[in-house]
């Protein structure tokens, strides 16, 4: 029955794709559905958006992946907009497609049409960021980097860079805020911290992931604090941005003010061994082919991990093999 039931669907697909080449009127909104082999997996994949250099690599990473797992990808873009993300998995729901995978934009809001997908009995995998749900049933796994973890390695550079220090004076440009991880990079980092009384956070503002807010941020802290010691931001992008406010007023990064990042693009990493950041806590976004891999394994009825985490390191000043890291993928 669970074979009769998941070809019946293959076919209900294949042949809404006819219907739309005939009559010239398939919905803008949503994904072509081109015609695939009966037995192919068909995957609806919705992406939070295009903000950075990450995002456009994790993006990469999946599509290449679903190629080489033979997976049919049915991709749609929310360009940072959660209505768009709704709409895109009402779509994937609609074709009838046997996995639904998607990086939340916000944690709140998921459960009315994840509700849906599990009345249509379609697995759904969160990737990269985390949902809030009383009802953990609607989501089957997460697939994705341990965000606070990356917080606690952020702190404990800083423990080891800052040991002589009398004062340190902190300030932190965090992700989007209500995203999974902004709230967890921003509690590791304390956490790692403990309750020790030199290390104070001057100000906390959100620059949405996005470079050209990283700098508006940080402009707008220079001018409120004089005295920044450290700068602890929550990715790449978003210190780029900050490193040409700080060099606009003639300070230099790296050694007036310790600058701590997280994910670990080929610009930072450069900048890392230029001595303009001082830490790097990796967040890969390759992450397709685990992806496709569960996507596989759900599609035939398998049970799957509820959380499976990226390996991941630190790269930071006190490396000595920098000059031999090979180029990042992102």
């Amino acid at each position: 029955m669970k074979h009769c039931k998941r070809l019946n669907r293959r076919l209900a697909v294949a042949l809404a794709a006819c219907l739309m080449l005939l009559t010239g009127c398939a919905p803008q909104s949503q994904p072509a559905a081109p015609m695939q082999d009966a037995k192919q997996v068909i995957l609806g994949f919705s992406q939070l958006g295009s903000e950075s250099s990450w995002r456009i690599g994790n993006t990469k990473s999946i599509q290449e992946a679903a190629k080489r797992a033979g997976v049919q990808l049915m991709y749609e873009n929310a360009e940072q907009k959660q209505e768009k993300q709704i709409k895109a998995i009402r779509s994937f729901i609609a074709y009838q497609v046997d996995v639904i995978a998607f990086s939340p934009i916000v944690e709140d809001g998921w459960d009315n049409v994840l509700g849906e997908a599990k009345q249509a009995g379609i697995p759904v995998l969160t990737t990269d960021r985390r949902i809030n749900t009383a009802d953990e049933s609607l989501i089957v796994g997460f697939v994705g980097s341990d965000f606070y973890a990356e917080g606690r390695r952020a702190g404990r550079f800083l423990l080891a860079k800052a040991a002589d220090m009398a004062q340190v004076n902190i300030v932190e440009i965090s992700g989007t805020v209500d995203s999974t991880p902004m709230r967890e990079r921003a509690l590791g980092f304390r956490d790692e911290l403990g309750g020790d009384t030199r290390y104070t956070i001057l100000e906390s503002v959100s620059g949405d992931f996005l470079r050209s807010k990283g700098k508006e941020c940080m402009q707008g802290l220079l001018k409120r604090h004089s005295d920044i010691d450290v700068l602890y931001s929550h990715n790449d992008g978003m210190t780029l941005g900050a490193i040409e406010a700080i060099e606009a007023v003639g300070l230099t990064p790296g050694k007036d003010i310790i600058i701590i990042t997280v994910d670990g693009e080929q610009a930072a990493i450069d900048l890392l061994k230029a001595g303009k950041i001082n830490c790097v806590v990796e967040c890969t976004p390759l992450i397709g082919d685990k992806i496709m891999e569960l996507a596989n394994k759900l599609a035939a009825g398998e049970s799957i991990p509820r959380n499976i985490y990226s390996d991941e390191r630190v790269f930071s000043e006190f490396d000595t093999d920098l000059a031999d890291l090979p180029p990042r993928e992102y």
